[in-house]
């Protein structure tokens, strides 16, 4: 029975333990991982090293210290890894420069930044013939800053764009410290440096510091921001609501303990923050150098970023929403100006409104663009109208999207252009009902944010319609389809970015009621419509950055948006031509249900899910444009409209399309073959054949253009 109670009280303590050990260590370790290992040199080298930098692929390590009045640069054989680095014999010169505590590289490497703390604590600047060769370096004079003096500078750090300077003043005093962010009138120009705010921290956190603290680092989007001390050889860290702005919400998320270090001094990390490198100044020739740690997470030196707290994370996971609604709109709009033309224009025997070709490596897609729809026309202007009897007729459009959305408290702005066209038959059959189908190329860009995260979406959509009469003047639209998408997602973090592919499917339908009154040629039509859709992407994980890549769960995105609105037009006959100009109004109330995106670090595993994607909203559509047709073979139609949706965001359409048959005998063409466009004529005198095509690549950086003539017969 004793047994049997010791046993129980042991395994009580392991537990209690256990958890006891997982609370302490919740702040102390955080997210770091391991010690990988320490780089040492010989005294000659570097004897108090206190500032270490990477140029932008890892490949060369950069140390200076309060001693040696150099900079000292070595090659490494693996990126960002330390026990790789071998002395490269290559050191920049500091011009009256004693014990420079820290350094810094502006954007492109042909400029550093040193700290000098010798007398007069100032930032001098060295320009470099080459780019991150220091050995080119020499002093830039009048360049030395002292932020009007009065500071203990222990390091500093600037924002990516260069437009902001951080200055860690330590005081002397502990429970002085505080980091003093500045405002520059252009990137990386010291001369007129604005004092913004000074920030000291909050709950007393800053003033936990020791006194002769040395490092300060922001990662590479600026969301998070380091400093060190060395007495205790503390790491702490903070989190920045608004990337590099002090004045915004700053976070304190807790610190990490550095063992194997005995002075903490200098911090940086990889680009894509899964590496951390520290320096130890101790001058101890065991402890000289500089120490690695590789981190679960990108800059998870106490907790990893928070990408659902990102603003351009959050941009970006809606951005791949929002397309995939909006695809379903750009995919029905096309069909839907179709049969309102073919209802405006239901007393032409021929239905055709364009005349484009197109060509596809693809020869499935070569295959249904031969089968559906035939690359010339067939038929001519005729004034057959036996509805039983009518043939194809063809019809395409082309639409350009440009749009913005603003930004939000938690969500970066979007820039957004999408382009497409859409080619369709469609026949009229018994009733004089129309039944047509409809293929959708279309390509969506939307850059987020400023840093340079986008998304590049392309999409091929299927859709079967049909336009039924309830009577003379009533109409019910309906139809049905199938897109396949596939993106390109960049997300940016500032110095490094990773990269996603993502394949998706939708399917989507369209019903709508129109009743048109007429009177002298006017026709005013009142319309009923309901969108509806449910869009499927499949999981994914990001590459290109080991510390920031995410893994994306599967995505359900529904689609319900119902609309009232009127269209009105009026016929003009002219002597030759029929002019009917028209305006469309219409508003809509998105009620799809919000979606959710679940994710993780794919390194590291942690969980996130961000909610409520994609509330409802409302909108308001109008549309103006015009058809003419013409007795002479020649057909145009054009139309503008804009989007107006709650929040102020908003989208801009144009089309325009059109057709020319000369004769029974001619005919014009439009090509698109990837990024070429080609015109063509052909005309049939007897049997002689005559083709002139031209082509244009105006894609391609030096761009390729033909001209060619054909003459041929046929027996």
């Amino acid at each position: 029975m004793s047994l049997i109670k010791t046993d129980l009280l042991i395994k009580y303590f392991k537990i209690i333990s256990l958890i006891i050990l997982f609370f302490s260590n919740t702040n102390t370790f955080g997210a770091v991982s391991s010690f990988v290992g320490q780089h040492n040199w010989d005294e000659d080298e570097q004897r108090n090293p206190t500032g270490v930098l990477f140029n932008p692929d890892g490949t060369k390590m950069y140390i200076t210290g309060i001693t040696q009045n150099q900079i000292y640069m070595y090659n490494l054989t693996t990126p960002y890894t330390v026990t790789t680095a071998t002395y490269a014999s290559k050191t920049c010169d500091l011009e009256g420069e004693n014990d420079a505590l820290a350094f810094r590289f502006n954007s492109n490497g042909t400029a550093i930044f040193v700290l000098d703390t010798k007398a007069t604590e100032t930032i001098d600047k060295y320009s470099l013939t080459t780019p991150y060769d220091i050995s080119t370096c020499s002093f830039v004079a009048g360049s030395p800053q002292d932020f009007d003096g009065g500071l203990e500078m222990r390091s500093f750090a600037f924002s990516n764009d260069g437009q902001k300077i951080f200055i860690f003043d330590a005081d002397g005093n502990s429970s002085k410290h505080s980091i003093k962010q500045y405002s520059l009138s252009s990137p990386f120009d010291l001369s007129n440096p604005i004092l913004t705010t000074d920030y000291i921290g909050h709950n007393g956190d800053l003033n936990s510091i020791e006194q002769f603290s040395q490092g300060l680092e922001f990662s590479s989007d600026g969301s998070k921001m380091f400093i060190t001390g060395n007495k205790e050889d503390t790491i702490l860290a903070f989190s920045l609501s608004i990337p590099f702005d002090l004045t915004a919400t700053v976070t304190y998320d807790g610190e990490h303990i550095v063992d194997e270090v005995h002075s903490l001094g200098g911090i940086t990390f990889s680009s894509d923050g899964s590496k951390m490198i520290v320096t130890d100044f101790n001058n101890a020739d065991a402890n000289r150098g500089v120490y690695q740690y590789d981190l679960t997470c990108g800059f998870g030196v106490v907790k990893c970023i928070d990408p659902t707290a990102n603003k351009d994370d959050v941009a970006s996971i809606e951005t791949q929403s929002e397309s995939a609604k909006k695809l379903i709109q750009h995919t029905t709009y096309p069909v839907i100006n179709r049969m309102q033309w073919l209802r405006r224009n239901n007393s032409r025997g021929n239905l055709t409104n364009q005349n484009i070709k197109f060509q596809f490596n693809n020869e499935i897609l070569n295959s249904l663009s031969k089968t559906l729809l035939p690359v010339y026309l067939s038929n001519y202007n005729s004034s057959n109208t036996d509805n039983e009897n009518s043939s194809w007729s063809l019809w395409s459009e082309g639409t350009i999207s440009v749009g913005r959305i603003g930004d939000t408290s938690v969500s970066s702005s979007k820039n957004i252009n999408t382009s497409a066209i859409t080619l369709g038959a469609d026949k009229r059959g018994k009733d004089n009902i129309m039944r047509g189908i409809a293929l959708r190329f279309g390509s969506d860009d939307v850059d987020v944010g400023d840093l340079g995260s986008a998304l590049n979406m392309s999409t091929f959509g299927l859709t079967f319609y049909e336009t039924k009469p309830k009577g003379e003047e009533r109409f019910t639209d309906h139809l049905l389809g199938l897109s396949f998408i596939n993106s390109d997602l960049i997300n940016n973090s500032g110095s490094t970015s990773t990269n996603g592919e993502r394949s998706g499917e939708q399917i989507y339908g369209s019903f709508s009621l129109r009743d048109t009154l007429s009177k002298n040629n006017l026709n005013f039509t009142p319309k009923i419509k309901i969108d509806y859709g449910v869009t499927h992407f499949a999981e994914y994980t990001e590459t290109g950055a080991t510390g920031l890549n995410l893994k994306f769960k599967d995505q359900y995105i529904g689609n319900f948006i119902t609309s009232v609105g009127a269209n009105i037009d009026k016929k003009f006959d002219l002597k030759n031509n029929t002019f009917l100009p028209y305006f469309d109004f219409n508003y809509s109330a998105d009620m799809s249900p919000s979606t959710k995106q679940k994710f993780s670090y794919s390194s590291s595993g942690d969980k996130y899910t961000l909610d409520n994607i994609n509330n409802a909203t409302h909108s308001v559509h109008t549309g103006i444009g015009f058809d003419l047709i013409t007795d002479s073979g020649f057909n145009l139609m054009t139309k503008y409209t804009r989007d107006q949706i709650t929040g102020g965001s908003y989208n801009d359409n144009f089309v325009i399309a059109g057709d020319y048959r000369a004769s029974y005998n001619s005919s014009y063409a439009l090509s698109v073959h990837e990024t070429s466009t080609e015109v063509s004529f052909k005309s049939k005198h007897n049997n002689l054949n005559f083709d002139v095509t031209s082509n244009l690549d105006f894609f391609a950086e030096d761009p390729e253009y033909g001209i060619y003539l054909k003459l041929y017969t046929l027996h």
